[in-house]
């Protein structure tokens, strides 16, 4: 006749706790993980983030750049004064690269390439900015102006410039009206063009800021619309 072997009381404890050990254990190994891979995708985010600050300060300091080497190279009777003023902008943006832990004084060409043309300031008493819409009602508003794109594949960087909301241009003179809508937000500002640059589209900081997205200081999928 077999006799059935039982387990003793304290043995089965024994056995219940190595178990509940092995478990936890487990999921203290899978949170880990799971912890490490969530630092390792924040990390990457903040990374592409800093890149793209730091792109955008390097497209509107080589802009600024450029546009002031086409002054030099083909100046008129207020080509010292852009200069001055592109200068001090300069300075601002390496100041925001510093702040931004970008590698300070380091230039980007913007898609848009060709010379700098001459251009005239803004007549006295005109307000530069003054048909400015506001961010994605602007569009609404803008509904029923003719828009022409233009510049099609451009992105759309600051200048640096402070003042009520505007913009310069390589392409359009002083005066003419420009529609810019940032694809990725949908939101759109109009600002009237007020000096040159070295690209199709430059906005000052606040123009920048109604289209903007947060932290970045590029808007890599523009539209650019001269409207009459």
């Amino acid at each position: 006749m077999s006799r059935r072997r039982t387990l003793g009381t304290k043995k089965k404890i024994a056995l219940l706790v190595g178990a509940a050990t092995m478990a936890g254990g487990g999921a203290f190994v899978m949170a880990n993980a799971s912890n490490a891979a969530q630092t390792t995708q924040d990390a990457r985010t903040k990374a592409a983030q800093d890149a793209g600050v730091c792109q955008g300060l390097a497209t509107a300091l080589g802009n600024n750049q450029r546009f002031i080497e086409g002054q030099r190279a083909d100046p008129d009777a207020q080509s010292q004064a852009r200069i001055e003023n592109r200068e001090a902008v300069v300075a601002e943006i390496e100041r925001k690269q510093a702040a931004s832990g970008c590698a300070v004084g380091e230039s980007a060409q913007d898609s848009q390439t060709g010379r700098p043309q001459a251009g005239q300031p803004p007549q006295a008493g005109q307000e530069a900015g003054q048909d400015t819409g506001d961010q994605a009602g602007d569009r609404a508003d803008g509904a029923a102006q003719t828009g022409e794109q233009v510049c099609a594949g451009s992105t759309v960087t600051l200048s640096g410039e402070g003042g009520a909301p505007a913009a310069s241009s390589n392409q359009f003179p002083v005066g003419t009206r420009l529609r810019v809508t940032n694809l990725d937000n949908d939101k759109s500002t109009t600002v009237e063009v007020n000096s040159v640059s070295g690209s199709c589209a430059l906005l000052n900081d606040a123009a920048f800021e109604q289209v903007r997205e947060e932290g970045k200081f590029l808007i890599r999928r523009a539209l650019i619309e001269k409207v009459s």
